[in-house]
């Protein structure tokens, strides 16, 4: 995307925007400091994402797919482009494994790139795969299927390395699908001790991110079934051990908002894999379904962060995991970081100091007031003039979209390619 058809498409909408910005701008009390947070907020873009997803029913491309980690690379960098926001990229391995890191970070950091966490991958099955994860991997019986798989962490960790990555993040499908069918404790141990092995191979400016799911592929149990057991991992493994919370992975009604307050309270929360959900895992675009639910997280991660005069930017990952089964995954990408960063504006919004006050006097509902008029401010000025002072576009799927851009990708990539990952 070249820059002057960012600009001149900024330059025929300014006038509109400047109009909305002021008019919110006006009722920001710490405005100056507002939008140097909401330049530096960035969330990192998985390299899986940049391809149609599917489900175990089916799967319908939407074509123009980046077919090599350099498209994807080149897909994120269009992504960044647009919206000042999103300068990392995260890898799965072994989808997209680099042939040479050297070439892959000089490519990368010509789109202004770098790579955040890498992800490995033992819930599945490799074509060149000696032994299979159908039973597990990490929590396997079998002691030759876990170092299996405990030499691929270290193996992704080795490209990471190469790349200038700083964690590892692993998520297990480990579990079982009938009662009697697995030993709690003993897998539980066995994932542990797998563990243990993996953080042991950890550069000492590294980290481990330990993610939990209730259910899927498994439907009795999951080893690391939720934030609870995941934290445990992460306290017996040590200080560079925490866990991530995807948003998707819980069940119904669960207070995701409470969750993340006490893991960043005990310094124990490593980031988000962002999505949205209506039933279960659904992978939706990030603040689809519950954007109120999305702001009060952000509040909670704002208020704790501040707490312990931590960077909102860089004091934990920040990355987005969803599968746009029926979208464009680049539109998507775009809306889901839009949403991100609309919640964590209204956040920096809140009344802090009312808040409290109302907090201690039992004022419930002044309380439910104060988080209640951040939310139901329009802050997608502040936003775009945030995006606008970083060079990127008022409106990037506006522009995505007047440059033809998806159909171009079709023309140079073809119909029919198909992006590795899920």
């Amino acid at each position: 995307m070249e820059q002057h058809k960012i600009d001149e498409y900024n330059h025929q909408h300014q006038a509109k925007h400047q109009h909305k910005f002021e008019f919110v701008a006006a009722g920001v009390a710490n405005l100056g400091d507002v939008m140097q947070k909401l330049q530096a907020f960035q969330i990192a873009i998985p390299s899986w994402a940049l391809g149609t997803g599917g489900t175990r029913f089916g799967r319908f491309s939407g074509g123009g797919e980046p077919r090599s980690l350099e498209e994807k690379i080149e897909d994120v960098g269009l992504i960044h482009a647009l919206n000042r926001s999103s300068n990392s990229i995260s890898l799965h391995i072994p989808w997209d494994i680099p042939e040479n890191a050297t070439a892959i970070k000089s490519m990368a950091a010509q789109f202004g790139l770098h790579f955040d966490a890498v992800n490995s991958n033992t819930f599945q099955d490799q074509p060149d795969q000696k032994l299979s994860y159908k039973y597990g991997s990490l929590h396997h019986v079998d002691q030759a299927v876990r170092q299996q798989a405990i030499a691929h962490n270290i193996e992704v960790i080795k490209y990471g390395d190469e790349l200038g990555s700083k964690a590892l993040s692993v998520w297990l499908s480990d579990g079982s699908n009938f009662p009697g069918e697995l030993n709690f404790r003993g897998a539980f141990q066995r994932t542990l001790d797998s563990l243990r092995q993996i953080y042991d191979a950890l550069p000492n400016d590294w980290k481990i991110w330990i993610e939990y799911k209730p259910f899927e592929p498994n439907f009795y149990s999951t080893t690391i079934g939720d934030w609870g057991q995941s934290y445990l991992l992460a306290s017996k493994l040590g200080e560079k051990a925490s866990t991530l919370v995807d948003l998707g992975h819980h069940l119904q009604g669960t207070n995701i908002e409470q969750i993340v307050s006490l893991l960043l309270m005990e310094g124990k929360l490593a980031g988000f894999h962002f999505n949205d959900s209506k039933y279960g895992d659904d992978d939706l675009t990030v603040g689809s379904i519950n954007p109120y639910q999305l702001f009060l997280i952000f509040n909670e991660l704002v208020e704790g962060m501040d707490n312990v005069k931590m960077d909102h930017a860089t004091g934990i990952g920040w990355m987005i995991d969803a599968s746009h089964n029926v979208k464009d995954p680049i539109e998507d990408l775009l809306q889901s970081v839009e949403a991100i960063k609309i919640a964590y504006a209204q956040a920096l919004l809140v009344d802090k100091e009312a808040l409290v006050h109302a907090q201690q006097q039992n004022d419930a509902g002044l309380a439910q007031e104060l988080l209640q008029n951040a939310y139901r401010t329009d802050v997608r000025a502040l936003v775009a003039e945030a995006r606008l002072r970083a060079g990127g576009a008022l409106n990037p799927i506006a522009v995505f979209r007047e440059q033809h851009v998806r159909s171009n990708l079709v023309k140079s990539r073809g119909q029919k390619t198909i992006a590795t990952g899920l």
